[in-house]
């Protein structure tokens, strides 16, 4: 596990934005439903390519330290629920994915935009991660994520932020 990182600059809380969508383990999961609990909310462009998989995993595998800090955990990207639970069984996959086919929630959280692949411009999710806290309010963000080092920057900062 990475070291503490009680020293990163400070992060200006704001409110999460209201979101309702369906989940993998059935019903909706909606920024309502998260209310009092801590929750870490991942979002990426597309089930089964080769590094969202490998996020995926990472995140699965983490699972228990999460529950450990009493977070939730969920997956979010604009893939159809039943693609999802292709992915989650081929993976192995523990934590819940849901699905944003028409991208609504994915741009209010500032993760939907114009990309660029090999002169190719199109229109797609950046990888992004989220702390929300009991209240509602995005506590850390994580912008253009690189898959490296990344789960355990987010659980030693959620572990900071819940001792602050």
């Amino acid at each position: 596990m990475a070291k503490s990182l009680k020293t990163e600059t400070y992060f200006q809380p704001y409110p999460a934005p209201d979101f309702s969508l369906a989940s993998s383990a059935g019903g909706h999961v909606s920024l309502g439903n998260l209310k009092g609990h801590w929750a870490v909310l991942f979002l990426y462009p597309a089930d089964n390519t080769p590094t969202c998989t490998q996020e995926a995993c990472a995140f699965s595998e983490a699972l228990p330290e999460f529950e450990k800090l009493g977070a939730k955990l969920y997956g979010l990207s604009k893939d159809s629920l039943k693609d999802h639970e292709k992915f989650i069984t081929k993976y192995g996959l523990r934590m819940p994915l849901l699905s944003d086919p028409d991208t609504t929630a994915i741009a209010a959280f500032g993760s939907w935009g114009e990309k660029s692949l090999y002169g190719r411009v199109y229109m797609g999710t950046d990888r992004s991660t989220f702390i929300i806290d009991p209240q509602g309010m995005i506590r850390k963000e994580w912008r253009k994520v690189r898959i490296k080092g990344h789960i355990d920057e987010v659980l030693n900062t959620l572990k900071d932020i819940q001792t602050e």
